[in-house]
């Protein structure tokens, strides 16, 4: 019997059309590692599946990555779904991945945990960001859909709370593919439009695959971008997303929104009536206190007779005059004791006192006073002062002692 012989594409293609028969590998999970994993710009993902002893080749094509609500990364262990063929150019075989699931954690919390730390990144989640809420709204924008409970909840407790404010509805889908664009797109109108001073956007509780559009980066950059205050408002108290974090303000729920967005005007009316009756109170508590004082003033003696104060001033002036006179006179009787206790001082120790004594002084021409005879020279002309008089002599002769 002659064997047949095959080319390399022939026989790629026998092996593939086997592969491509078996029904286990139609439809095949395969539990492993993601290694190498790299994106293409054609949008198709390139990855190896592994275990402790073998790998697999995967691709996913971008229609099916399109589907994935979280970003693998090399090192993440996943499951793995599709079919087993061969690739006839190389002719190894490999999975054809239509959809992937991270191990331990759902894909949707994955997703929700690697945007959160994204835009936390960014500076999206700052408080420094957050804009204060408009204390009396003239006009909320309730972004949500139009058949839902919590939106007639939001416009009945708007309603009691504060009906001066006018509501704006801007119906949107919150649940879907659709949803994203459609909230975003809702805020930037809001915002592009002026058609409020307030935004409240969510919906009423729900899986998380139900909350998911509110967990979507174009919602998030669209609350983050909006100029108006943003209140997100979605689920129950537990359930928070990603909007919670980029809004201005978080309401545990969609009326929990309504309530903080406006004040209650049942409280506010109830606030005012207080402070008008403390404003009465006070009022008639400084009247009566006026009444008082003037009663006290009429009685006061000067009021009746106006003189009888100018004579107690009189009498006041009076004695402050003379206890000025009296200050003065007993001043000066001090200065006049000291400056007689200084004269007598400066008496003692003048030089006319010695000369009482029998004592004289001597001086030289120039009026100075000659204290030795060394000062002095034959035939020099001196001044001799006396208690009662002088005497100009001239030197005849000088003896040291």
């Amino acid at each position: 019997m002659q064997r047949e012989t095959l080319t390399v594409t022939q026989l790629n293609n026998r092996i593939k059309g086997l592969l491509d028969m078996d029904p286990m590998l139609a439809d095949v999970s395969v539990r492993g590692e993601l290694s190498n994993y790299r994106i293409y710009p054609s949008g198709h993902h390139y990855f190896t599946l592994k275990d402790s002893e073998s790998s697999l080749r995967c691709v996913m094509f971008k229609s099916s990555a399109s589907k994935l609500r979280f970003r693998p990364e090399s090192g993440m262990g996943v499951t793995a779904y599709g079919r087993v063929s061969v690739y006839p150019r190389d002719g190894a075989y490999q999975l054809y991945c239509s959809a992937l699931v991270p191990e331990g954690t759902g894909d949707l919390q994955i997703a929700f945990e690697q945007l959160k730390a994204k835009l936390a990144a960014e500076g999206l989640f700052d408080p420094s960001y957050k804009k204060p809420l408009p204390e009396f709204p003239e006009r909320i924008a309730i972004v949500t859909s139009s058949v839902g409970a919590a939106v007639h909840d939001m416009i009945r407790i708007l309603g009691h709370r504060w009906p001066m404010t006018k509501v704006v509805l801007l119906p949107v889908r919150v649940q879907g593919v659709e949803a994203p664009p459609e909230i975003a797109g809702a805020i930037r109108y809001a915002n592009a439009h002026h058609v409020a001073d307030l935004i409240i956007t969510g919906r009423g509780g729900g899986s998380i695959e139900d909350l998911w559009a509110f967990n979507d980066e174009r919602v998030a950059r669209a609350i983050f971008a909006s100029e108006i205050p943003v209140i997100s408002a979605v689920g129950h108290e537990p359930d928070v997303t990603i909007a919670d974090y980029v809004a201005d303000r978080r309401a545990s729920t969609p009326s929990n929104a309504a309530e903080i967005a406006v004040p209650d005007w049942h409280e506010m009316r109830e606030s005012l009536e207080s402070y008008e009756i403390r404003s009465r109170q006070a009022i008639a508590k400084k009247l009566t206190q006026c009444a008082q004082n003037l009663d006290a003033l009429r009685g006061k003696r000067v009021l009746r007779d106006p003189a009888v104060y100018i004579d107690d001033r009189r009498i006041e002036l009076d004695h402050m005059r003379d206890r000025l006179a009296a200050a003065q006179d007993r001043q000066l009787a001090e200065k006049k004791q000291r400056f007689v206790k200084l004269g007598s001082a400066l008496d003692a120790m003048s030089p006319l006192r010695v000369l009482t004594r029998g004592y004289s002084i001597t001086e030289d021409r120039d009026g100075q006073p000659v204290r030795s005879v060394q000062e002095l020279a034959a035939g020099d002309h001196v001044r001799i002062l006396f208690r009662d008089g002088r005497a100009d002599c001239r030197v005849e002769n000088i003896e040291e002692s």
